[in-house]
C-alpha cells in the first residue's frame, strides 16, 4: 500500500513540474475509520468510512498555494494539477514561502516505532460487536445504572510524501479506542454521569474490558451526591487523565507563528525560568507506540526529541520553516508529537495525603485561555481534599488565573503519566490556586 501511495505522490510531483511549478510537495493518503456503539443491549450505531486523498503544495514564481483532491484517476490528477499551477500564478508573491531545505531531511530515524497492529488491520464485525457486548454486560452490574453507551473505535492510516527536491517518505499506523459512558440515578431526580475511554496504536496497549468497566463505574459512583464547590484559594491536585489539557493550553502559544503574530505570552521566555523547577517538558516523536509518533513532520523535517522546558527554563518552541524564516529562527518542527512531562516519584495517594486540604480536579467543563496574556478560566468537577484524603464530590466551580503564575506554583509532579493521549502528563499539584464556587 505504501509503495502505491508513494507512486501517486511522485507522479504528482512530476506532473506539477511539467505544468510549470518550480517546486512541489505532494502527499497521498489512505485511511479507514470504523465506529461501533452499543447502548443498553442494542447495537445503536455503525459507521465505516474510507478515504483517499492527494494534497499538493505548489511553489510557482515566488507564489505558494495548497490543493487537494480525492479522485486519484490519472487524467483527473493531471487536470487538477494544471489548474492548481495556473491559479497559483495569480496569487501575490511571498518571499518567505519556500520548500523545506533538504538539510532538514537529514537524520531521519530508522527506528521501528511499532505503530501498526496487524490484528487491528483485519478486525471484523464479530470482534467489534463482541467487545461492545462484553463492555455492556460488565457495566450493567449496578441497580442505579440508567444508561450505558459502550463504544469501539478503530482504524488505520497510510501516507506517502515526495518532493521536487529529494524528499521521500512513508507512514503507516493503526489505532483502537474502547470505553463507555454511564449515567446513574442520583438523589431525588438528579443524575450523575461519567466515562472512561482508553486508546492506543496496539490492542495490547489498552486495559481489558473488565478494567475499563470498573474504572467507568467507579468514576460515576464517585460523582453521586455532588454539591457546589466552595470559593477558596487552596492547593489544586489535577488528575493525570485531565492534566494534559492544562499542558496543551500552556504550550499552544509556544510557536513561531504565535510569536510572529504577537499572540503569545511566551515571547520573552527563551532561556529564562518562568515556571517551577518541577516542570520539564519534552516533545518526543520517536516514542514507541506513541499516538503522535513519527519519523518526520508535515514539512519533512526529521523527527528528533525537542526539550521545550527543562526544570522550569524555556529551551525551545515549535518553529516551522515559514515563520522561522520570518523570525530568523532555526526550524525545529511545526507541530507537536508526543508531549512528555517528566514524572516525579510520588503516587496520587501520596500527593493527596501531602496536600492535606485542597481541591482534586477530575474533569474540566469548558472554559478558555488567552494565548496572548495567559489568563484562563476553566469550569471543573472534582472532590474536596480533607485531612489528606479524597472527600466529597463537588462541581459548579471555576478556577481562574494566568498560566505563567499557575505553572510557577507547580509544587509536585506524580509518578503516574496518563498513557492514553499524545500528552503524557502525570498528576500535577499547584499551590495557592483561586477557585470560585458557591
Amino acid at each position: 500500500m505504501s509503495a502505491d501511495l508513494l507512486k501517486y505522490a511522485e507522479q504528482a510531483v512530476e506532473a506539477a513540474r511539467k505544468a510549470g511549478a518550480d517546486d512541489v510537495w505532494a502527499t497521498s493518503s489512505q485511511g479507514r475509520d470504523v465506529e461501533f456503539e452499543y447502548r443498553d443491549g442494542k447495537l445503536e450505531k455503525v459507521k465505516d468510512a474510507t478515504s483517499r486523498n492527494l494534497s499538493i503544495k505548489l511553489y510557482v514564481d515566488g507564489r505558494y498555494s495548497t490543493h487537494s483532491i480525492n479522485d486519484l484517476r490519472e487524467q483527473q490528477i493531471k487536470t487538477f494539477i494544471a489548474e492548481a499551477v495556473a491559479i497559483t500564478r495569480a496569487l501575490q508573491p511571498d518571499e518567505y514561502r519556500k520548500i523545506t531545505s533538504p538539510e532538514l531531511f537529514q537524520g531521519q530515524s530508522a527506528k521501528d516505532l511499532q505503530l501498526v497492529d496487524a490484528q487491528l488491520k483485519h478486525l471484523d464485525r464479530d470482534q467489534r460487536l463482541t467487545w461492545c457486548k462484553e463492555l455492556d454486560a460488565l457495566t450493567h452490574t449496578d441497580k442505579r445504572l440508567i444508561s450505558a453507551t459502550c463504544g469501539v473505535y478503530d482504524g488505520s492510516a497510510s501516507s506517502a510524501s515526495a518532493s521536487s527536491n529529494g524528499f521521500s517518505g512513508t507512514k503507516e499506523s493503526t489505532y483502537l479506542w474502547m470505553g463507555t459512558q454511564l449515567t446513574f440515578k442520583d438523589q431525588g431526580d438528579k443524575r450523575a454521569s461519567s466515562y472512561f475511554y482508553a486508546g492506543g496504536a496496539q490492542r495490547a496497549d489498552l486495559p481489558s474490558q473488565k478494567q475499563i468497566a470498573e474504572v467507568a463505574l467507579q468514576r460515576v459512583r464517585d460523582r453521586l451526591g455532588a454539591t457546589k464547590g466552595p470559593t477558596v484559594r487552596t492547593t489544586m491536585v489535577v488528575d493525570p487523565s485531565v492534566a494534559g489539557s492544562l499542558i496543551s493550553r500552556l504550550l499552544k502559544p509556544a510557536t513561531a507563528r504565535a510569536f510572529q503574530q504577537g499572540q503569545s505570552f511566551w515571547t520573552d521566555y527563551q532561556g529564562s525560568k518562568p515556571f517551577s523547577d518541577k516542570l520539564t517538558i519534552v516533545d518526543d516523536p520517536l516514542l514507541l507506540r506513541g499516538m503522535g509518533s513519527r519519523r518526520y513532520d508535515a514539512e519533512g523535517i526529521a523527527a528528533k526529541p525537542l526539550t521545550l522546558v527543562e526544570n522550569g527554563v524555556v529551551r525551545n518552541i515549535y518553529v516551522d520553516t515559514y515563520y522561522g524564516r520570518k523570525l530568523k529562527m532555526q526550524p525545529t518542527t511545526g507541530s507537536s508529537s508526543n508531549v512528555i512531562i517528566k514524572p516525579g516519584r510520588q503516587s496520587l495517594a501520596e500527593l493527596i495525603k501531602a496536600a492535606g486540604e485542597g481541591i482534586y480536579v477530575t474533569s474540566w467543563l469548558g472554559g478558555n485561555a488567552d494565548n496572548t496574556t495567559g489568563e484562563f478560566s476553566l469550569g471543573l468537577r472534582g472532590h474536596l481534599i480533607e485531612n489528606g484524603s479524597i472527600g466529597a464530590p463537588v462541581g459548579e466551580m471555576n478556577v481562574t488565573g494566568d498560566l505563567e503564575t499557575l505553572f510557577a506554583s507547580l509544587v509536585e509532579v506524580g509518578n503516574d503519566p496518563w498513557l492514553y493521549s499524545t500528552t503524557r502528563s502525570p498528576t500535577l499539584v499547584f499551590e495557592k490556586v483561586h477557585f470560585s464556587g458557591a
